[in-house]
């Protein structure tokens, strides 16, 4: 096992905060029947209306090379365990993991790049213990530990393979591995697991990541494509659609706009050196149909430069590059989702194509098998965060700026689908039609819906959910005009978790491009909880705030249960593109940095939020005039 020098982890850690997991044996097959937090192991419901079911797909164990050596104790096997509800290994201080509440999906995406090779140099039975840096990986000097990560990465990096850590052989039997462990924890129904992973593209460490994932494993390629064969997303879209063609249906997640330098969503030119046209924006929306919008690395849904009229535009930013020097990014634009997705209308316009038309999920990037998605029972990213001291302090001996880099992480965000069934054909063809929501952990369930024929009370009616389907789209549709010239009408409902915070607001985040192809947002609060009213201005008076930090504790005196909208664009323009999606607020909670410190007994830290409001984010729903 690893040493847990946690001064040597942390510090690697921070120099390559984009990296994986890895594990030291074969786990052994499961070993009885998969139970998920909804539905009976074994009997597949159906339900037309479609239920919403909560997961990730970002997730990282032992297998990812990075996950490893910063002190990661398990690998798939314990993952989709700990998913189901287990306790597994902890790694860090050695406290246990179990989450409280059970996801309904889950995906183990390790990275492809010399996936699962670093744990197998405690193998003395494997090549990979035999590497000339296998030694100084897994032993106790800290710095031949640190150089030698550092010269596996610079491999990674520069696209240069190992002949040992990266070998064919070794990594099809991985890769197979992964791909059983996911076949076996399968319970159709019950728990959905895909097989997947991550490619880890970071030129000049700006952040270019996606996990690919596939619908089924009957036609999985004996090796996966990773950043090492390219860097280059164009050429992984071409791979992807390579293998459509031997019948084997796959999507591409991107994630971490955000720490991307504004190279996620390309102004004129592609990082791979493609012009902003309409074979691009074909070939990027056909491959990578949603976006990561939220998770431990941050939220990329806007930022207060780029949304200077937004007053929750500051939620739980991360504002940094994937670089060793905590150096934030210089380019906002280019890195956040809202503007992406409104500068995309003025390509359209333009005749190029939508190219980031993307629905919405949220998700983890945990390196240590658990996603920390639940506030109250945060883990941290990485092993070693799972001692709450490291997380708020660091741990002896590191800068300050990688400390506070960590006490910004986020908890994890939840993808959450709606789809007919708990099955990988139901979930898969959701994601593919963007009938889905991010939310940042918390599972309020959110609808969301425009047509032009809807009633007055189809929100009253027993039976609103087969109208709203069969009268207009659902979030992640398109909305034609209608030929005698009505106004489309949204129907929006949203239901707190069950035994969580009640939920604040609606609001309705639009943007539109006027016909001198400016483009523009406007943010509509269409539902107030606790019978509050906008003013002749449109503000809108704060929901309160019933934390008590000495306590981490909060009540449900302020808030509602249930908010729900049937809302008309007062400002429809017929002629103009635009775009609409739906934020739902909670009431404020305790901040996962609140909870620690109450562990700690200590008062929460200055430089950290105290409470936060935690939200969700439906995908979008596009109108086009032509």
């Amino acid at each position: 096992m690893i040493k847990q020098n946690f001064t040597r982890i942390f510090l690697i850690s921070f120099l390559f905060l984009f990296t994986g997991c890895g594990e030291d044996k074969k786990p052994e097959a499961s070993d009885g029947a998969m139970t998920g937090s909804e539905g009976t192991p074994g009997v597949v419901s159906i339900n037309p209306n479609k239920d919403v079911f909560f997961g990730n797909l970002h997730v990282h164990t032992k297998w990812s090379f990075d996950a490893f050596i910063n002190g990661a104790a398990s690998g798939p096997e314990e993952a989709y365990r700990w998913a189901k509800g287990e306790t597994i290994p902890g790694g860090g201080d050695g406290t246990p993991l179990k989450i409280k509440t059970p996801l309904d999906w889950y995906v183990v995406a390790d990275h492809a790049e010399f996936m699962g090779a670093l744990p197998m140099m405690n193998d003395p039975n494997s090549a990979a213990s035999k590497h000339p840096l296998a030694a100084d990986i897994i032993g106790d000097d800290p710095v031949k530990s640190f150089n030698a990560y550092t010269a596996i990465l610079d491999d990674i990096s520069n696209r240069r393979n190992d002949s040992i850590l990266g070998s064919p052989e070794l990594q099809r039997s991985v890769w197979s591995d992964i791909v059983s462990i996911a076949d076996q924890h399968y319970a159709p129904g019950s728990f959905t697991t895909f097989a997947g992973y991550e490619w880890t593209s970071n030129p000049d460490w700006q952040n270019l990541h996606r996990i690919v994932l596939f619908r089924d494993t009957d036609h999985v390629p004996e090796l996966p494509f990773s950043a090492i064969d390219s860097d280059v997303p164009e050429r992984l879209w071409e791979w992807m659609d390579n293998q459509r063609q031997s019948g084997n249906e796959v999507l591409a997640i991107p994630h971490n706009g955000n720490a991307s330098d504004g190279l996620m969503f390309p102004e004129e030119k592609s990082y791979g050196g493609s012009a902003i046209n309409k074979e691009y924006a074909s070939t990027r929306m056909r491959n990578e149909p949603v976006y990561e919008l939220t998770q431990i690395k941050g939220t990329s849904e806007t930022h207060p430069e780029l949304s200077p009229n937004d007053e929750f535009a500051s939620f739980e930013l991360w504002d940094y590059t994937l670089a060793s020097t905590a150096t934030p990014p210089e380019n906002k634009k280019g890195g956040y989702m809202r503007e992406a997705l409104i500068r995309s209308l003025k390509y359209d316009m333009e005749g190029k194509g939508n190219p980031f038309k993307y629905g919405f999920i949220g998700d983890s990037d945990t390196h240590n098998s658990a996603s920390p998605v639940e506030e109250d029972n945060y883990s941290g990213k990485f092993g070693f965060e799972n001692d709450p001291k490291h997380r708020l302090d660091g741990p002896p001996g590191v800068s300050e700026a990688a400390a506070k880099q960590v006490r910004e992480f986020s908890s994890a965000g939840i993808a959450a689908v709606w789809a007919v069934s708990n099955t990988r054909e139901a979930i898969f063809e959701a994601i593919k039609n963007k009938e889905t929501y991010a939310t940042s952990g918390p599972r309020m369930k959110v609808r969301f819906f425009a047509g032009y024929d809807y009633p007055e009370n189809l929100l009253d009616m027993s039976g609103w959910l087969e109208t709203a389907y069969a009268s207009g789209v659902p979030m992640g549709g398109d909305l034609s005009p209608a030929s005698d010239g009505k106004v489309p009408v949204f129907a929006i409902q949203a239901v707190k978790e069950a035994d969580g915070a009640n939920l604040d607001r609606i609001q309705v985040i639009k943007g539109w491009v006027d016909a001198g192809g400016a483009t523009h947002e406007k943010i509509y609060n269409v539902a107030l909880s606790d019978n509050r009213m906008a003013d002749a201005a449109g503000n809108v008076p704060a929901v309160g705030n019933t934390v008590d930090a000495a306590n981490a504790s909060y009540t449900n005196d302020i808030g509602d249960v249930e908010l729900m909208a049937l809302w008309s664009d007062p400002d429809f323009d017929p002629a103009q593109h635009a775009v609409y999606y739906v934020r739902v607020l909670q009431i404020p909670t305790p901040r996962w940095s609140t909870y620690d410190a109450k562990t700690l007994g200590r008062q929460p830290r200055e430089d950290l939020p105290v409470s936060i409001q935690e939200r969700a984010w439906s995908s979008p729903i596009w109108y086009n005039p032509n």
